[in-house]
């Protein structure tokens, strides 16, 4: 950054002295200035001090960075390093302030929070008139006001009396008598003379006053330990009944600190344990396993169409429970994996008048890639949404229920926070896993919480145990995959990522501890000093995709090879020793019911079970040839039997709609259906011997028949049995949800090219010193000159190769004025280089409002 030669002396002209590097990184630090692009410096230096632009800078702020500046809002103005060194570290000095303070002055000068050189440091406006004490928006460093503004109110007679009462001699007006007591507080000698005098009990209602709140009541009659400090303008009156402690009495007992406690260096993320990296590798691909196959499970579960889309959008709570129920998952665990597969685009709501939720066509799509791609893609999803599924069953802030599905679960920091806690797992050396509690305490000094919902604490929590539920992290260590997720590679390992985790941080770095690896696999904390990342710049996103695919890549032999056979039993049940290949998966899920998961999946074949594979056309000879060719083990008899059995009775009654009929070729069956009591609900009645009317529908008849120990079979209307197949309802066509942006998206460096370049040209034409023309308007108004002048001027500067200052009026009317370099003038238009767009333009001279030539300086 180039030196001015004379200092600043305002925002704008700090800005102006900048080099483009440093107008970039104030840009891509605080995005929403060049939202539209200003257009001069002036204009930038005019939105960088409004309140809204400030306010969101300094939320991003880490937390010494933000007590710097706080520091800046109590002490004078201007103020110089010296002074603010001597705030942050107190009169004693601290070796670690001092080592941290020149950055932390860096960043609130490049993001334009403060400017002007060392010795007359300004705090923007409104971040003083935001950081400043006052009795309606108490300072964090809880000082109260100056003596100046505490006593603006008093009289002066009152004035004199304390001035007199603490040894200074009277004065003729109140502004040297305030600023003479000032003096005294500020002078450390005479201050603590002062205060020697002073009993024990009036000095403990300035300790208890000292850190703050500086505010007090009072009585009409104070007790003499208040009246004493009263006397001497230790304690100065500010309303009826309330007192304060003045600043420069706060900070002579504090020792000169404008906090209790300065946080110049990060707290380090610690290590609870630490594990072999392919213990964690391992784990953690075991359990992306298992998310691919919850979410397999959970859209196959909706496959014909799932839960009602309430009225108000989202999932209601009883079927949350039901989905629940069915994964065998805790409800918040079952809204992680429905919020995961809306993000991924895999399942959405039909749109119909009775709508519901199902999956997309983008869901098959899915299940026909191979694992690892099947993961990334979830995993991606994961990390760039802004849906957060641990809001649901909360409330919000109209008292109503958020639920899974629904709207209201947005929150636009979620991304930047996962991307965070994960970049920090990527700092500690491989296999080790942190306490939750340090990763809070990380979080917490990079983006000091100033709201009481800690929301961002939250989503850490959230963070660290969604990553482990979907793999990114095993034992809570993040994996070799999750690294690659981030573009990092592991330490001391060629990964897939572009650059270590200290290359990708791009921010503060501090040393911390971690832990050794425990070759038994498992540890207590062992203290290791290692590298932990700072803030990382987002990736683009063809380095994402990059990213995303290295991920999958590193997984995909971790993952288990699909199987094509299966252990039968002779309980009646088979064993699935690892994931079953597609085809075979689909059709045993048809023909038995899953009995237990995990390593190994159980399938159990009841009678229920086998009449569903044969209502969905298969024969028993088919059913026996399947077992056959996909068994490890002979078919057991027991087995061959229940197919057998089942197959003779299936289709021996015939229901068809009437409202309903039945109709056998053994009347005897019939009879035996009229006898049973349990028919007395379907309203049977006999029409012929062989066949019986039904006055319920023809499914609620069939399951009534079924549950009676009958096996029936429904027939079409020409008599043919009607084989039931599955129908797989897809919605329309769906997107994925768009993540909800963080405010705007930080300028990549073709925009900010773009954007300084006209930013400078703009300055250029509103700075440059202009002769004033006889009849341009006053300064600041376009230049009017008629037609034949303006035309005169033209050429001659076509000739002469000089720069002219114009007022020009567009086809809307608006009025602008710029600097051009005239290079032909033909046709009433005039072809010149302007200087503030930086490009050649041409101008019709109608509109052309008048001319000037530029200063010769």
């Amino acid at each position: 950054m180039s030196t001015p030669a004379t200092p600043p002396r305002s925002l704008a002209e700090a800005l102006r002295s900048r080099d483009d590097a440093s107008l970039a990184l104030l840009l891509r630090a605080r995005p929403d200035l060049i939202t539209p692009v200003p257009t001069d410096l002036t204009q930038l230096a005019t939105r960088a001090g409004t309140r809204a632009s400030v306010v969101r800078a300094l939320e991003r702020l880490d937390r010494f960075a933000l007590q710097t500046a706080e520091a800046l809002a109590v002490a004078g103005d201007p103020a110089s390093y010296e002074e603010l060194l001597g705030l942050m570290g107190g009169d004693a000095g601290d070796h670690a302030v001092a080592a941290a303070l020149p950055r932390a002055v860096g960043t609130l000068r490049e993001q334009a929070l403060v400017w002007g050189e060392d010795t007359r440091l300004r705090l923007v406006r409104t971040a003083r008139e935001l950081l400043a004490p006052s009795p309606q928006h108490p300072s964090p460093t809880g000082l109260g006001p100056t003596v100046q503004e505490a006593s603006a109110g008093m009289s002066p007679g009152r004035i004199q009396e304390i001035v007199t009462a603490a040894g200074l001699p009277s004065t003729h007006d109140s502004v040297s008598a305030v600023a003479a007591l000032t003096g005294l507080f500020t002078d450390r000698r005479r201050m603590a003379k002062l205060l020697g005098g002073l009993p024990e009990e009036s000095l403990d209602v300035l300790r208890r006053l000292m850190w703050g709140p500086p505010y007090g009541q009072v009585t009409a009659d104070p007790a003499p330990r208040l009246r004493r400090l009263l006397d001497l303008g230790l304690l100065l009156p500010t309303a009826p009944g309330t007192v304060v402690l003045p600043r420069e009495v706060a900070l002579h007992l504090r020792g000169g600190l404008a906090h209790r406690a300065t946080e110049p260096v990060p707290p380090v993320v610690e290590a609870a344990a630490s594990y072999r990296p392919q213990v964690v590798d391992a784990t953690a691909a075991g359990q992306a396993y298992t998310a691919l196959a919850t979410v397999e499970e959970l859209l196959k579960d909706w496959d014909e169409g799932g839960p009602a889309v309430l009225r108000a959008g989202g999932l209601s709570v009883r079927d949350l429970k039901r989905t629940a129920v069915a994964l065998d998952v805790p409800e918040p665990v079952a809204a992680f994996w429905v919020e995961l597969a809306y993000a991924a685009g895999l399942l959405a709501s039909d749109g119909e008048a009775d709508e519901r939720y199902a999956a997309t066509p983008a869901y098959d799509e899915w299940l026909e890639q191979p694992p690892a791609e099947r993961w990334a893609r979830l995993a991606e999803a994961w990390l760039a949404a802004t849906r957060t599924p641990g809001l649901v069953g909360g409330r919000d802030a109209k008292e109503r229920t958020l639920s899974a599905l629904g709207p209201g679960l947005d929150r636009s920091a979620a991304s930047e926070v996962r991307h965070r806690v994960l970049t920090l797992l990527a700092g500690l050396p491989e296999g080790a896993a942190p306490t939750a509690e340090s990763v809070l305490a990380r979080l917490r000094w990079e983006r000091p919480q100033r709201r009481e919902d800690d929301l961002r604490a939250r989503l850490a929590q959230w963070t660290l145990s969604e990553a482990e539920l979907l793999g990114v992290t095993g034992r809570g260590a993040l994996a070799a995959h999750g690294r690659a997720l981030l573009g990092v590679s592991a330490p001391g390992r060629v990964g897939a990522g572009s650059a270590s985790p200290g290359a990708a941080a791009g921010g503060v770095a501090g040393a911390g501890a971690g832990v050794a690896h425990d070759p038994a696999g498992a540890g207590d904390k062992l203290p290791v000093h290692h590298h932990v990342p700072g803030p990382a710049e987002p990736l683009s996103a063809a380095e994402q995709a990059v990213a995303v695919a290295a991920a999958g890549r590193l997984l995909a032999p971790l993952l288990p090879e699909p199987l094509d056979h299966v252990l039968l039993q002779a309980d009646l049940t088979a064993v699935a020793p690892g994931p079953l290949r597609r085809p075979l998966a689909d059709m045993l899920g048809v023909l038995a019911d899953v009995e237990s998961k995990g390593g190994a999946t159980v399938y159990r074949f009841t009678p229920g079970s086998v009449r569903r594979a044969l209502d969905a056309g298969q024969s028993a000879s088919d059913l026996h040839a399947f077992l056959t060719a996909h068994s490890r083990t002979p078919v057991p008899q027991p087995l061959a039997y229940l197919i057998d059995d089942v197959a003779r009775k299936h289709g021996h009654l015939r229901v068809g709609a009437a409202s309903a009929y039945v109709r056998c070729d053994d009347d005897a069956v019939l009879n035996e259906i009229l006898a049973d009591k349990r028919a007395a609900g379907l309203g049977l009645r006999r029409l012929a011997p062989t066949v019986l009317a039904s006055q319920a529908d023809p499914s609620a008849l069939l399951d009534g028949l079924r549950s009676m120990g009958f096996a029936p079979a429904a027939e079409s209307a020409e008599g043919d049995v009607l084989i039931a197949r599955a129908h797989a309802h897809r919605t329309p066509p769906r997107t994925a949800p768009e993540p909800v942006p963080d405010g705007p998206p930080v300028p990549d460096a073709t925009l900010l090219a773009a954007a300084i370049r006209a930013i400078r040209a703009g300055d250029l034409a509103s700075t440059t010193p202009r002769k004033q023309a006889p009849s341009a308007g006053p300064t600041g108004e376009l230049p009017r000159t008629s037609s034949a002048e303006t035309l005169a001027t033209m050429q001659a500067a076509v000739l002469t190769g000089e720069a002219l200052w114009i007022g020009y009026v567009n086809a809307e009317g608006a009025a602008s004025q710029r600097v051009i370099a005239p290079v032909r003038v033909e046709g009433g238009f005039v072809t010149a280089y302007d200087h503030t767009a930086d490009e050649v333009r041409t101008y019709p001279l109608h509109r052309i409002t008048g001319v000037a030539e530029l200063a010769d300086d």
